[in-house]
């Protein structure tokens, strides 16, 4: 339905053409944004109610399907390697792209989503996973799959995956915590469902047609995107009309330049580009804070010398199984079994660390999981039955939900939430980084001594000397800020590298979603 002032501006431009035309214009551009400020209106009407749970229902099946995939890897590794006469190093760089293609490419998503939508970007997602896995079913050798199945597999899943989290956050504002814990357990029924799906047609099928179902599977982000409605916000309409200043200036530039002049624009050009670069990386690599900021700075260094090791069970838990005599269906459960566990002991785990108690004391409680997920990799060194297996699989489990539960947790402790995007887009960077050379490193060790095991002992070396030095270094840090505390007059600023708990107040329903943050889950 027009708007009437809208039809009346029309007939009169109609009916009186000695009008002013830029006076026309002018009262046109107002009319625009009366009509869209009432449609921005109508669209804030479905948050945190009627289609928002249908969005919230789309998350859940896009995050098992994108972070849910990349564990059951592991189960066709044995495969692909037989295949392609691959050595376990080149064969475990398949996973490792993938997993950090999935984490590491976050500002890009940020970038597709600023530009045209979460909608678009998840469906784009989608279409890449999809096309990834139906492509690597064609693959002739192990490099053609760190291509497909790996780098473009993995790129989408990472669009499908942010953009959706992003659409969560729009659709829900007042139970926007309720949603993304809701959301969250989507990872772990991925975890679960999708080994069992990987064992049952790689022995039905083999892995090729295995791969080309699964690229259908994914395609199914697309209509998960397809549900996710753009949400317009009240100040999104007002961003994208031109001001008259801006306009006098084109004009008075482009007079410039029909009379001979050099334009001003032209002469700062280079200057500019600097100056934009700069920006954008300011925006979405925060490079200032980790320079000044020493929990920042402390904290994401132990991360991403921890993710060398958090991921080599995941990829060599089956393999290692099936070497030491277990079924391959048995083998697979192991697998299965984390997820399950998973998705009871993650929410204790955040409940848990929302209490006073741990009131910005949530590192040494993160770093008390990093210890244990280390530890109880000698469990797997001790002996390899099935049973034995079992129980690593739940110790292991309940200590990734600790990890999995507080790693952006703590990030925000820690970070100032007017800039926890940027920071959040380094810390991602950087831990993808450890995720793609870990794996294959350890797998060149196992190809060079021929002993599993070393797997465990790698993987408990990176995550303890993490939890250690993240625990240590915390702790002589706030004895630092309570000596120098101590030391200055009342009336003194506390020291900034102090690690304390920043206080995050919850939105009034009134205001629209913050800014666009981009978070990966492990």
């Amino acid at each position: 339905m027009s708007c009437p002032r809208s039809h009346t501006l029309a007939t009169l431009r109609l009916t009186h053409p000695c009008l002013n035309p830029s006076r026309l214009a002018w009262e046109e551009k107002e009319a625009v944004m009366s009509q869209g400020g009432a449609g921005e209106r109508k669209a804030a009407k479905p948050q945190d109610q009627g289609w928002a749970w249908m969005v919230l229902l789309a998350a859940v099946v896009l995050q098992g399907m994108t972070l849910g995939f990349p564990p059951c890897i592991g189960i066709f590794f044995t495969d692909l390697q037989r295949d392609f006469q691959a050595s376990n190093s080149e064969t475990s760089w398949f996973p490792s792209i993938m997993v950090a293609v999935l984490h590491g490419g976050g500002p890009l998503c940020s970038l597709l989503v600023k530009r045209f939508g979460c909608r678009f970007t998840v469906m784009l997602g989608g279409l890449l996973s999809g096309v990834g896995m139906v492509s690597s079913s064609f693959c002739r050798s192990i490099s053609q799959l760190y291509i497909t199945a790996g780098f473009i597999t993995g790129l989408g899943s990472c669009f499908s995956f942010q953009a959706g989290v992003t659409a969560l956050g729009y659709y829900f504002v007042r139970w926007r915590t309720l949603a993304n814990a809701m959301a969250s357990t989507g990872v772990s029924l991925g975890f679960t469902l999708w080994p069992l799906l990987s064992q049952y047609l790689l022995d039905e099928m083999g892995w090729r047609n295995t791969f080309l179902i699964f690229g259908g599977i994914l395609l199914n982000c697309c209509v998960c995107g397809a549900i996710m409605r753009p949400v317009q916000l009240t100040s999104g309409s007002l961003l994208q009309l031109p001001q008259p200043g801006e306009e006098l200036r084109r004009r008075a530039e482009e007079t410039q330049l029909s009379n001979g002049a050099s334009s001003p624009h032209h002469e700062l050009q280079k200057q500019s580009r600097r100056t934009a670069c700069f920006r954008v990386l300011q925006k979405y690599l925060a490079f200032d804070i980790f320079c000044q900021n020493k929990g920042y700075q402390i904290y994401t260094i132990g991360v991403t010398w921890m993710m060398m090791g958090f991921a080599l069970p995941h990829i060599y838990l089956v393999p290692y199984a099936i070497q030491n005599g277990v079924e391959e269906r048995r083998a697979a459960l192991l697998i299965s079994v984390i997820g399950f566990i998973n998705i009871f002991i993650r929410p204790f785990t955040g409940l848990l660390s929302g209490h006073r108690l741990f009131s910005g004391r949530r590192i040494y409680l993160f770093s008390l999981a990093v210890l244990l997920c280390g530890l109880s990799n000698f469990i797997c060194v001790v002996s390899a039955e099935f049973s034995v297996l079992i129980v690593y699989c739940v110790i292991l489990s309940i200590a990734m939900s600790g990890i999995g539960a507080l790693t952006f947790q703590v990030l925000m402790d820690v970070v100032e939430m007017d800039r926890f995007s940027s920071a959040l887009g380094l810390f991602t960077i950087l831990e993808s980084i450890t995720l793609l050379i870990g794996p294959p490193l350890t797998g060149l060790l196992v190809d060079v001594t021929n002993d599993f095991h070393y797997v465990f002992y790698n993987s408990s070396f990176f995550l303890i000397s993490a939890a250690l030095f993240m625990a240590l270094t915390f702790c002589a840090l706030e004895k630092k800020a309570k000596l120098k505390e101590a030391s200055k007059a009342p009336g003194d600023n506390p020291s900034r590298y102090q690690y304390s708990e920043m206080p995050t107040e919850s939105q009034p329903e009134s205001q629209p979603p913050p800014a666009v943050v981009y978070i990966t889950s492990i």
